[in-house]
């Protein structure tokens, strides 16, 4: 007898989360870690400092409503960032070059799809490790779905592409400077330090996610109904199997998106623009692909609409996810959490510590999603923890680097994931059959490789 279990949209799923977050508010004594601007004007912990927060009112009921809005509001910035993308797809879309770029590429790629899964992975994981690209692929979601789609795959590869490329890139960073740089500021180690070892583990990383990738897309090529969206209904535009022929219009729409992107790299490399900026420069995007598309002013304004439009419950679950760190953060529990899952780690042999700040630091992702807030807060409670266990600052940068990486493709509490997984129209019990398997073995590896780090005294 089959039983078969009825998963409730993301939306529900989210909005438990917020409820639970509130429960831990109320069961868990709400604490503190005392912290100071440092020389970059940035908030950091004082090692040392946690003290539990006596007496006070507990966080009253309505906060989980409350929470919603808050989290829309701190969301802001991305959740405008998606509209703006989506709408400058819309312009792009309806030029027609998309669906040109697809036929193009399926017919370099159309019978050598592990290429481009290689490819794809490969390319985005670079530009995690490099330069922490992350918001920045968000425009680029609907053209890998609909390429997966073409080449007799499905949404979760396109989204696999992307996100594991993505994980594997902050894992393992190279230079990324909102995290690694800042970790090893923080826990006092020279910044790019250690870089041959983590070279070493993006490869070893790589390998494994491409595999995992290109052993599932084979698996729904051979059968269609073993997909995890199989029973998902998929974007209309995507299902079109005649694709245009390239013309020099096409290719000029090309270019400028090429142009854009390595502007927005120039932007994000000298002069560390956010997403007010990125929205801006897309902003910018969407009106020269309008004009070199010769769209009249009403045709683009209705094809930008219709783009953003689509995007909406994309940001509908961004502003509900964040709320969940709201109501943490409001809690004044989230401190206490960090507390309790490292005291136990200095009672530890070192190999199992290092481990064990792995786990900690996956952890916390679910709490601290960002990667520099999580250094700032965690970097310091770690790196005198690493002198107490015997092992070197740098496993317990790298650690950290492990857990606030790989966990960003698994955790609902990551705007950019839950964003990319709407836009793909994945839901995220089906994410989870996917990326699970492979956070396994991410987990396995990971400990093993900072394990053999302390036996070999990385530094």
């Amino acid at each position: 007898m089959k039983f078969h279990v009825r998963v409730p949209h993301t939306l529900v799923l989210l909005f438990t989360l917020v409820v639970a977050a509130w429960v831990l508010t109320q069961v868990l004594p709400r604490g503190t870690f005392e912290r100071v601007v440092n020389e970059h004007g940035r908030e950091q912990v004082v090692p040392g400092s946690f003290e539990r927060i006596e007496g006070g009112q507990r966080l009253p009921v309505q906060e989980i409503f409350l929470a919603i809005p808050e989290g829309f509001e701190a969301a802001g910035e991305i959740i405008f960032f998606v509209f703006i993308i989506g709408g400058a797809f819309g312009i792009f879309r309806a030029s027609g070059a998309a669906d040109a770029a697809i036929g193009k590429l399926l017919d370099l790629f159309g019978e050598r799809p592990g290429w481009l899964i290689t490819g794809g992975i490969v390319l985005f994981a670079v530009g995690s490790s490099t330069i922490g690209m992350a918001e920045e692929y968000l425009p680029f979601v609907p053209m890998l779905v609909a390429l997966a789609v073409a080449l007799r795959m499905d949404a979760v590869v396109g989204v696999g592409v992307m996100c594991v490329g993505y994980g594997v890139g902050y894992g393992t960073a190279l230079i990324n400077p909102f995290t690694v740089f800042i970790a090893q500021e923080v826990a006092d180690v020279p910044k790019g330090s250690g870089l041959l070892y983590r070279l070493i583990l993006l490869g070893v990383f790589l390998v494994l996610g491409v595999w995992h990738v290109w052993r599932y897309a084979r698996k729904v090529q051979a059968d269609p109904s073993r997909s995890l969206v199989a029973d998902v209904d998929i974007e209309p535009a995507l299902l079109e199997g005649d694709y245009p022929r390239m013309t020099r219009r096409h290719g000029l729409i090309l270019v400028a998106i090429a142009l854009t992107v390595a502007w927005l790299i120039w932007g994000l490399k000298s002069f560390h623009w956010g997403l007010v900026e990125m929205g801006a420069l897309f902003a910018g995007l969407a009106i020269v692909l309008a004009i070199l598309a010769r769209s009249s002013a009403d045709d683009a304004a209705a094809d930008f609409c219709e783009g953003a439009a689509e995007l909406t419950t994309t940001a509908l679950l961004i502003g509900v996810a964040r709320a969940i760190q709201v109501v943490l953060d409001r809690g004044q529990v989230v401190d206490t959490i960090i507390q309790g899952v490292a005291t136990p780690l200095q009672h530890l042999a070192p190999s199992l510590a290092a481990a064990g700040m792995f786990l900690v630091q996956s952890l916390c992702n679910f709490f601290i999603p960002s990667g520099s807030g999580q250094a700032y807060v965690t970097m310091p409670v770690m790196a005198p923890l690493a002198d107490l266990v015997g092992v070197h600052r740098q496993i317990a940068v790298l650690a950290y680097q492990f857990g606030d990486g790989f966990t960003n493709i698994l955790v609902p509490t990551n705007a950019v994931l839950v964003g990319i997984l709407a836009i793909a129209r994945v839901p995220y019990d089906r994410w989870l059959r996917f990326i699970v398997p492979f956070m396994l073995q991410v987990w396995i590896v990971g400990s093993t490789a900072l394990a053999v780090a302390v036996w070999f005294g990385y530094h």
